[in-house]
């Protein structure tokens, strides 16, 4: 049974940092494309960054490039989202996302994912 569980958020002050983590169980990391998407009250679900399956090539929003990693453990059962220099504009609930992938390509639209956590929330506030 595919699951994972996103952990981590809180409320940070801005130019803060968080550390997210989304734990998987049921498929490995190997053969799965994950996502990290965001979404803010009365807006859309946006993906911000995403490893790929197989050699886990890493690409990133526009709004979080060089702020935001996205990585995962040797272990290849846990992916994390490592936040820093947070915004107000970075609150949201953070969702963590896979699929299965065997080519390591990237996925970019929600829609185009299989399994979803639950979603941790993240408040950048002072």
């Amino acid at each position: 049974q595919v699951q994972l569980v996103e952990s981590g958020g809180g409320l940070v002050p801005p130019g803060g940092s968080l550390r997210l983590s989304c734990a998987v169980s049921g498929f490995t990391l190997d053969f799965h494309a994950i996502g990290w998407f965001r979404q803010a009250p009365g807006k859309e679900r946006e993906g911000v960054a995403y490893v790929s399956s197989r050699d886990g090539k890493t690409f990133y929003a526009d709004s979080v490039k060089g702020r935001f990693t996205i990585s995962r453990d040797n272990g290849r059962v846990t992916v994390y989202l490592q936040m820093d220099s947070l915004k107000p504009e970075d609150t949201g609930v953070y969702y963590c996302a896979s699929r299965t992938d065997y080519t390591g390509a990237y996925y970019f639209e929600s829609h185009e994912y299989d399994y979803w956590g639950q979603g941790t929330q993240v408040t950048v506030s002072s």
